[in-house]
């Protein structure tokens, strides 16, 4: 028997506060990069927030996440700091990493977030044996982990899936599947693009949903989670989304037209649910500009936190690092 969802005015309101926090958060990082405050990569998040929104919202505070390089969504939606995201981007040592992981590494132990990974297709593995710690241990808890369509072309995702069937783990796979590896249109580069169906030669039960609809998105991640819970055994939800920025703050985006990118936005995740909102009497104009302040102002005090972060003394450079530093005799 599948739990029916919770859906009233509350939880609307908080799912689209959710969503806006990390809309909000990525527009400030991209301004904040042209200013160079933020070095090195960066990978935005828009257009993608109901499926890291959805997801979290069914997970319970023992299951473990782990992410993708584009993961400054998921970390937000689990509920990491915003101040410790951005310093951690700025490279200070009050971000969640300390300041070594930057903006594809962001770490954090209280929320059990295992992190983005630079690697394409590199957290699959991870998560795999999470989820083999949890069987061994007895923990009722499932590892979650987010991947790209362009991670199932990896060896990792064909490793990852067919150990955590042989080893029946509880392990959900959720792929965000926003159409292009970079710059490589899906229908280029695979034979099969239901990613939902490569599943089936493992044994693994998967779905399909819309990850432009958060409440679709919630519904489908507690479907699965009970699967997983009650059979022991793991599950792949493929997403449909897209991403409205360029793979990377380099993108030109010279591989799509912007006919496509503005149908996608206008089925946008935030702008989907404020319309159904407004629609059905759940949101006045007034609390859109409620919630729109109170982002604005977790985002202005994540910026002081990270300005006022400390760099790392140079004294510290070979902390944590495998190879002792070598001095001359």
């Amino acid at each position: 028997m599948i739990s029916k969802l919770h859906i009233d005015r509350a939880h609307l309101r908080h799912q689209l506060k959710q969503m806006l926090r990390i809309r909000r958060f990525e527009e400030k990082c991209a301004e904040l990069y042209a200013l160079e405050k933020i070095r090195g990569f960066l990978h935005l998040y828009i257009g993608e927030e109901a499926v890291a929104v959805g997801v979290m919202s069914v997970l319970s505070a023992d299951d473990q996440v782990v992410a993708t390089y584009r993961e400054h969504g998921h970390a937000l939606a689990r509920g990491v700091s915003m101040g410790s995201i951005l310093a951690e981007m700025y490279g200070r040592t009050t971000g969640c990493s300390r300041g070594r992981g930057g903006s594809m590494h962001l770490f954090d132990r209280a929320t059990h977030f295992y992190g983005g990974n630079a690697i394409v297709g590199g957290g699959l593995p991870l998560a795999t044996g999470l989820a083999l710690a949890n069987k061994k241990m007895q923990r009722l808890a499932l590892t979650a982990c987010f991947f790209g369509e362009g991670a199932v072309a990896e060896g990792e995702f064909h490793e990852s899936l067919n150990l955590a069937a042989l080893w029946q783990l509880p392990v959900l796979f959720i792929c965000e599947n926003n159409n292009y590896a970079m710059g490589t249109a899906l229908t280029l580069s695979e034979s099969e693009t239901n990613i939902a169906r490569k599943a089936d030669s493992y044994g693994i039960a998967a779905a399909q949903v819309d990850g432009m609809n958060v409440v679709d998105v919630e519904a489908a991640t507690l479907e699965a989670t009970e699967f997983i819970h009650k059979h022991q055994k793991p599950y792949l939800l493929e997403c449909k989304t897209y991403r409205f920025r360029g793979h990377s703050s380099f993108d030109s985006q010279l591989y799509r037209e912007k006919e496509e990118i503005a149908l996608w936005e206008a089925k946008g995740p935030v702008k989907q649910l404020v319309q159904w909102m407004r629609n059905n009497s759940h949101l006045l104009d007034s609390e859109l500009d409620e919630l729109e302040k109170e982002v604005e102002a977790e985002i202005q005090a994540a910026v002081r936190f990270a300005e006022a972060g400390e760099w790392e003394p140079v004294e510290d450079l070979y902390r944590d690092v495998y190879s002792p530093r070598q001095t001359n005799s």
